[in-house]
């Protein structure tokens, strides 16, 4: 029996972004991102057809563009980023398409880990002018946050809601082969 060789893959931080967006007062929509986070993929196909996925991000490093906020986000009512300082994603790429793709596996912020599925776009391999091998993946999908205890609410004297359930996520993640 052949031996099966695994090929692992970095995320390259200087070329990858981790973004979100949530409903604000629901009529406006709030952009925000982490700054620092890491990963990596481990394929036995060229395809990277079950490729396993790892990936961390620091909760602290959110960033909406406003201080106050950023700090309510890193406090005890949504990251609580001094006792729970990662949010964590183990999974495996399924391809469904050409260029298609299903990220399907185990989600944690907080202490609540759920199943997640997010859509997954491959944009490619190529080597770049340092002979370094890359690959690209635009990574979509959503999630409910009261689902993962990030269940802080406030209701206008409107009766609208401040901040949105619904969290709409977009990666853009370019990996190179260690």
């Amino acid at each position: 029996m052949e031996a099966t060789t695994k090929t692992l893959w970095k995320v390259d931080p200087t070329h990858s972004e981790v973004q979100f967006k949530v409903k604000h007062l629901v009529i406006s929509t709030v952009t925000g991102s982490f700054n620092k986070f890491d990963g990596s993929l481990e394929s036995t196909s060229e395809d990277f057809d079950g490729a396993e996925a790892s990936f961390t991000i620091e909760t602290a490093s959110v960033d909406t563009n406003q201080q106050d906020r950023d700090a309510h986000l890193q406090s005890g009512d949504f990251f609580d980023s001094e006792n729970h300082p990662n949010i964590s994603f183990k999974g495996n790429l399924k391809k469904v398409s050409d260029d298609g793709y299903k990220l399907v596996g185990p989600l944690t912020i907080k202490d609540t880990t759920k199943e997640v599925e997010l859509n997954v776009e491959h944009g490619g391999t190529m080597v770049d002018g340092y002979g370094q091998n890359k690959a690209g993946f635009e990574i979509s999908g959503s999630i409910n946050r009261k689902e993962f205890g990030l269940t802080w609410s406030m209701v206008t004297e409107a009766g609208g809601v401040v901040v949105g359930d619904n969290v709409k996520l977009q990666l853009n993640i370019q990996l190179v082969e260690a």
